[in-house]
């Protein structure tokens, strides 16, 4: 039998005092509904999963664990660290691109963007001999920064620049074998999170967005006040859907979701300012995934009727400023499935973000969670929409075959052999290798584990730890691997990882 783990109504009633007015007896009740029901197969009542931005996993984690110490802030590997599949000595000296990888010093945290498009990230792959990232992904040159550095799409980062996502990876639990669902950038990343699936699109026709039903490109949601044009939407099932279907409370929380004006429709025109000067708008549409189904969407960003109703279904229907995470969190009112997305100048897309940005963003958000009541029982994985192209030395299984205009593996219209999951096209994968990081008390200590997983991993968890049964449908959920072997789930470790965001280093 399996054991489950009941989060009980007592704790989650609490969190109203002092921040909200009393809910209602209706409300008290329809709370105490969801923790019954909210019990669990692990230890986990809470999942927070932080989805940044384009990052190949040896653009960032190439020479994991040796840095080279000469700028930036030293990384030193504790004993016993494990190695990753990374840059050999054969890929940094005579790589088959023509062009070896070179370390991006502390100096460079801000470069171009890459070419990450569903096309030309099949091409790069060369049918299986990862040859070809120069010719199809690479971008040297951009208007803002412009380093001209040659050959950019092949270099990294080491543990100087990325000091703080290296000592988590040393710390708790690192993937080194995950893969993006599907081919291509930021909308197919975000929807293959919460539901497995890039297909059911309308338009089903849209010129570099949609082919044959399917999302291959970054049109903007829909049901969302804040799109430019164009917009689809999409049809069917997500983790949205099952978790209220389940009475487990969740939410969705961006950086600049919460509008700037006071009347409809929502304009979102909040900014910052990156380590560059350059200001970024706060927002992205298209990186919110639950906006592209109607169901689950917030078209006029309405905000929480109370911070108490945080995770509930009321005005907001689960779709949150990032401001409302914390307040939740502060609040003791973490909801059991949290997605959080930083405002685009702490996301990580190279051309707008960077790895300081970015650094700043996760360590402070890790801080806070560590800190809370809710840390004992809370999972945390960092996770990466998509590679934006970076070179990755890994060629992908592909378990799920298309043939199509758009797909080039092995020459135009072939990627892969065989029918495809649903029999739908334009959504071949898995895609390029990226980072995954489980953080929890729970969480296996200084591990790499190397099981075949991909986004929809993450999907999965959620799914198998409150019950909620899978998408179905052709979702990818089907497939995917198991987090669980990142996880030791009888032993919990009460040290925490508190770290400076400025250096990455731990905290004194």
């Amino acid at each position: 039998m399996k054991r489950r783990y009941v989060a009980t109504a007592g704790a989650a009633a609490v969190v109203a005092i002092g921040f909200a007015p009393a809910a209602s007896a209706q409300t008290q009740s329809t709370r105490a509904q969801h923790a019954a029901k909210s019990s669990t197969t692990t230890p986990i009542q809470h999942v927070v999963v932080i989805f940044q931005e384009n990052v190949s996993f040896d653009h960032y984690f190439g020479t994991y664990p040796v840095a080279a110490n000469t700028d930036g802030t030293t990384f030193v590997a504790k004993s016993g660290t494990p190695t990753v599949n990374g840059l050999s000595d054969a890929l940094l000296t005579s790589n088959p691109n023509g062009a070896n990888p070179q370390r991006l010093g502390h100096s460079q945290a801000l470069t171009c963007d890459q070419d990450h498009d569903y096309t030309p990230e099949q091409q790069a792959l060369d049918s299986g001999l990862v040859d070809k990232y120069i010719q199809f992904t690479n971008n040297e040159s951009c208007s803002a920064p412009d380093q001209s550095v040659p050959n950019l799409v092949m270099d990294y980062y080491d543990g100087n620049t990325v000091t703080a996502l290296w000592n988590y990876a040393q710390r708790f639990a690192m993937n080194d074998n995950s893969f993006g669902t599907t081919f291509g950038p930021s909308t197919p990343g975000a929807l293959n999170l919460v539901s497995g699936q890039t297909w059911g699109a309308t338009p089903a026709t849209l010129a570099g967005n949609t082919d044959q039903g399917t999302v291959y490109g970054d049109p903007d949601p829909a049901f969302d006040d804040c799109s430019g044009s164009p917009t689809v939407f999409m049809s069917g099932t997500n983790i949205g859907d099952l978790l209220n279907k389940g009475n487990v409370t969740w939410g969705f929380f961006e950086g600049g979701f919460r509008p700037t004006n006071t009347v409809t429709p929502a304009v979102c025109g909040s900014t910052h300012t990156n380590i560059g000067g350059a200001v970024q708008k706060d927002y992205s549409p298209h990186h919110e995934p639950f906006q592209y189904y109607q169901s689950t969407s917030n078209p006029h960003h309405l905000p929480p009727s109370s911070v108490a109703e945080i995770g509930h279904t009321d005005q907001a229907n689960h779709q949150y400023d990032l401001t409302d995470f914390f307040s939740a969190l502060n609040a003791k009112n973490l909801p059991a499935v949290s997605f959080v997305k930083a405002s685009r100048y702490q996301d990580g897309h190279a051309g707008y973000s960077d790895p300081l940005d970015e650094q700043t963003f996760l360590v402070n958000t890790l801080n806070a969670l560590q800190r809370s009541e809710s840390w004992k029982s809370t999972a945390v994985v960092i996770a990466w929409d998509d590679s934006d192209g970076w070179y990755d030395h890994v060629m992908p299984p592909i378990v799920n075959p298309s043939a199509s205009a758009e797909d080039a593996l092995q020459g135009s219209g072939v990627c892969g052999n065989g029918t495809p999951l649903g029999g739908f096209e334009v959504r071949c994968g898995w895609g390029p290798r990226l980072p995954l990081l489980v953080l929890s008390p729970y969480a296996r200590q200084n591990f790499v584990d190397s099981t075949t997983t991909d986004q929809t991993s993450v999907l999965r968890f959620i799914e198998d730890n409150w019950s909620t049964g899978r998408i179905g449908g052709g979702s990818f959920d089907a497939l995917a691997g198991s987090l669980s072997g990142m996880f030791d789930f009888a032993h919990h470790e009460d040290s925490k990882l508190i770290l400076d965001p400025a250096s990455g280093e731990a905290a004194h």
